[in-house]
């Protein structure tokens, strides 16, 4: 289902493009591109469209409603949604509203946005003073690969592609919808609070013994569930998960480096029950702990 009306000047377009079968097979590739420059009563309405829509306000005023919310558009605003969901964007009564955006698709794409909205929907804003944004950037230099298509064309807007998808998750675990200074990040630039930092030193010094939830938290002077709430959001795994892959990451290196037979490596690892960690091992890595070791030593 798709309803638009077309309130937009003149000076507004669209490019499609023709995607080659090993582009659909293998890379995030452009479907269409454009920008347009609308004014009220323009809308788009759509839902059960196999595509991704990335949009990012250049000027003006846009609203956005989907998943049964409503969200206001601003300029250096962008949004990201699966084009299945239900959705309608339009220019409010009174308004301008001038933006480019992307339909793209790839056999990654919806797990992309689901780890973007895996801690709920939302908007990127642009920061006060901010440069302008990656996304931006990334969106017209696809519009310039495609004006003048060659060989090179579909891996490099691959490739850029890729780029908005890792800005939209960044930014969206920083939890602040900021926009990068410098349009790049690094793990500083997720600003963990001290306490949950400290937290995740304690579990790398320490993952071989219990954890202990409550004392962890106590420490921090909260709950025990708003600990494992704010650990999760900042680092991205509850503590039991993060101590998990520390005791797994050990015991592949155990398994590889050593002849430890398997059950002094569960024990070193934390585990006291071999058969334990031969099913725990199996279910993450789909292959028994001697697999694994005869994979690398063979």
């Amino acid at each position: 289902m798709e309803q638009c009306l077309t309130s937009w000047s003149a000076d507004s377009w669209s490019l499609f493009s023709n995607p080659s079968q090993t582009a659909q097979s293998i890379f995030f590739y452009m479907q269409e591109t454009g920008c347009f420059h609308t004014f009220y009563p323009y809308y788009t309405e759509r839902e059960n469209l196999n595509s991704f829509l990335i949009l990012h306000t250049l000027s003006g005023r846009g609203i956005l409603c989907c998943q049964g919310q409503e969200y206001e558009l601003g300029p250096g605003s962008s949004f990201f949604i699966n084009c299945m969901d239900y959705h309608k964007y339009f220019t409010p009564e009174g308004s301008h509203w001038d933006f480019l955006w992307l339909h793209f698709n790839g056999s990654n794409a919806l797990g992309y946005f689901m780890e973007f909205t895996k801690n709920g929907f939302g908007i990127l804003e642009k920061q006060d003073g901010a440069a302008p944004s990656r996304i931006e950037s990334c969106i017209r230099q696809i519009m310039e690969l495609y004006s003048k298509k060659d060989i090179t064309t579909e891996v490099l807007s691959a490739q850029l592609i890729t780029s908005i998808l890792t800005e939209f998750i960044l930014r969206r675990n920083a939890g602040t919808g900021s926009a990068s200074a410098a349009g790049a990040h690094s793990p500083d630039d997720i600003l963990i609070p001290p306490g949950i930092r400290e937290a995740e030193r304690y579990i790398n010094r320490h993952f071989q013994e219990p954890l202990l939830l409550d004392d962890l938290a106590r420490q921090l002077h909260v709950s025990k569930y708003h600990f494992i709430r704010e650990f999760s959001r900042y680092v991205g795994s509850s503590p039991h998960e993060y101590q998990i892959e520390l005791r797994l990451s050990y015991a592949k290196e155990l398994l590889k480096y050593t002849d430890l037979p398997v059950n002094e490596i569960a024990e070193r690892c934390g585990i006291n029950q071999a058969s334990h960690f031969i099913n725990l091992f199996k279910s993450r890595e789909h292959i028994t702990p001697l697999q694994f070791r005869k994979s690398w030593k063979p």
